[in-house]
């Protein structure tokens, strides 16, 4: 069975293939946007994760023909009533570089988080998986992986707010933990491990 992964990460491929291994799953060959023929991608304007992941899935599935999965994902924060959100990569408005648009948005979130104190930094990361059929079968769910925001941004390992999150049960930031270790109980990890079972229902 071919699975369409609607993303041009390599890492994000590479992520799901490990995790395709480690649950056993076999018959499963797993491509990217790179593997088959462009075809518009609409742009991100859903008020959900869910409706993001949906409706990527939903369009990579009816341009290829093939089962498709994807994600969508971001940092929902207690104190800023579960924003930046499905905003997330865009929060400050920054344009430029990956890299420089996750440093303007991590900056802005710190900026507005100052005057919070220790008990009210919660946070969580939030992602939702999707599947869809080109016949309209659909499935998807959503996992957070919570944890704290701290003050001062740490470590290099990750990407957009990872520096400055603690997850539940850790005193690294998620950006000072080795990749290996974060695949293992990120959001995005939960949220294909899920997924994973259930795509038979597609099959």
């Amino acid at each position: 069975m071919k699975i369409l992964l609607a993303t041009r990460n390599d890492a994000k491929l590479a992520e799901l293939r490990r995790l395709v291994d480690a649950q056993g799953i076999e018959g499963l060959e797993i491509r990217g946007l790179d593997d088959v023929p462009e075809f518009p991608e609409a742009p991100e304007t859903g008020a959900t994760f869910e409706e993001n992941a949906l409706a990527k899935a939903r369009d990579a599935a009816a341009a290829t023909g093939l089962v498709a999965v994807a994600d969508d994902s971001g940092l929902a924060v207690d104190a800023l009533n579960g924003m930046p959100g499905v905003l997330s990569a865009r929060w400050s408005g920054r344009r430029g570089s990956r890299t420089e648009r996750d440093a303007a948005n991590l900056a802005l979130v710190l900026d507005q988080m100052a005057d919070v104190p220790e008990d009210r930094r919660g946070a969580a990361f939030v992602c939702a998986a999707a599947a869809a059929h080109p016949d309209g079968r659909e499935v998807v769910v959503v996992e957070r992986w919570p944890g704290t925001l701290i003050r001062l941004a740490r470590g290099t390992n990750g990407f957009g707010y990872d520096p400055a999150f603690v997850p539940e049960g850790e005193s690294r930031t998620s950006a000072e933990m080795a990749p290996e270790e974060k695949d293992a109980v990120s959001h995005r990890s939960q949220a294909l491990r899920a997924l994973l079972p259930r795509l038979s229902e597609l099959g």
